[in-house]
């Protein structure tokens, strides 16, 4: 299998704005709408190339939901951004009729996700979105895990018809997937192949995903590393085969262990062959106010922990 290395760390915001520069250049369709986050989105470059398509509605997001369903009927593929926490906890009843239920093609990029959002603390870091908008029937959803597939994802989006949700971070992070691999909406990634555990990441924790893969081959223990960066549709088949080598799971997300990545693969486990499975994410609480750092540390979202869910899942065979 190729070595992923990290070539560079970066923000995965940036890829999304890089991929709305493109965007702006190659898809005269789509617009951009911001809740006065212009900065913290990487819009910057969008909105001065192309103002008549850039749509600065102010802290209102619900408004914002509203207008870019409204833009759809005319042919318009909006692209929204915000906070993930504005993005979908302030504004589900909003996606939920006018985007989701009315099968509006329009596209709610979220910023800031998870606990890495960092010194904003628990009332900014939502842990719930990807469970909220997973939920909603057509609703795409999908959680990057560095600036080159953060970027592939935007380009992505504007060629799928329908509703999608957008999951990006805050931090500067490792970016280590190479900038051509190809970004297919619904087919998982596998980057590291092994015959004793199978681990599925997203996000944040896909980089610590395969650092800790590097600590179990140190201990003797073949680990098979799978990049989900689509939540929803979820790579069935992909998951399963990997389980038919190694009989066990773990699952590593930056989110609730309730309602996100790990909840989904339980339940294609019940459904076609039952297995050990261990959860590395956020044990049902809220965040609180830390450095990326220290935030992941305390709530065991890192490399070690996903070493530790290995050991014990293994346990169980």
């Amino acid at each position: 299998m190729k070595k992923y290395t990290n070539t560079g760390s970066k923000d995965t915001r940036s890829g999304f704005g890089a991929g709305m520069t493109q965007l702006g250049q190659t898809n005269e369709n789509v617009v951009a709408l911001c809740a006065d986050l212009i900065g913290s989105l990487k819009f910057d470059d969008f909105k001065k190339n192309h103002p008549e398509r850039f749509f600065q509605i102010g802290i209102a997001e619900a408004n914002m939901i509203g207008i870019a369903a409204g833009l759809t009927i005319g042919g318009k593929i909006p692209f929204t951004g915000t906070f993930a926490n504005f993005s979908t906890g302030r504004v589900y009843d909003q996606i939920r009729q006018s985007v989701a239920y009315s099968e509006k093609n329009v596209k709610i990029c979220a910023s800031h996700a998870g606990l890495t959002l960092g010194e904003d603390g628990a009332t900014h870091q939502i842990l719930e979105d990807i469970g909220l908008m997973k939920m909603l029937p057509g609703m795409t959803v999908i959680n990057t895990c560095d600036y080159n597939q953060t970027k592939a994802a935007t380009l992505a989006l504007a060629d799928h018809h329908g509703p999608a949700y957008l999951r990006f971070g805050r931090p500067v992070v490792p970016n280590f997937m190479p900038a051509d691999e190809p970004f297919v909406i619904g087919k998982a990634i596998l980057l590291n192949e092994g015959t004793d555990v199978t681990i599925v990441a997203t996000g944040h924790l896909v980089w610590e995903a395969l650092i800790a893969a590097e600590a179990l081959e140190a201990k003797g223990i073949s680990a098979e590393v799978i990049n989900i960066h689509t939540i929803k549709p979820l790579d069935e088949e992909a998951i399963l085969k990997s389980l038919a080598k190694t009989k066990c799971i773990v699952t590593a997300e930056e989110h609730n262990i309730l309602g996100g990545l790990g909840e989904s693969v339980s339940r294609v486990l019940a459904l076609n062959n039952p297995a050990p499975q261990e959860f590395v994410a956020v044990n049902d609480s809220f965040g609180e106010s830390g450095t990326p750092e220290q935030l992941m540390e305390k709530y065991k979202l890192n490399n070690q922990a996903i070493v530790e869910a290995v050991e014990r899942v293994i346990k169980r065979k």
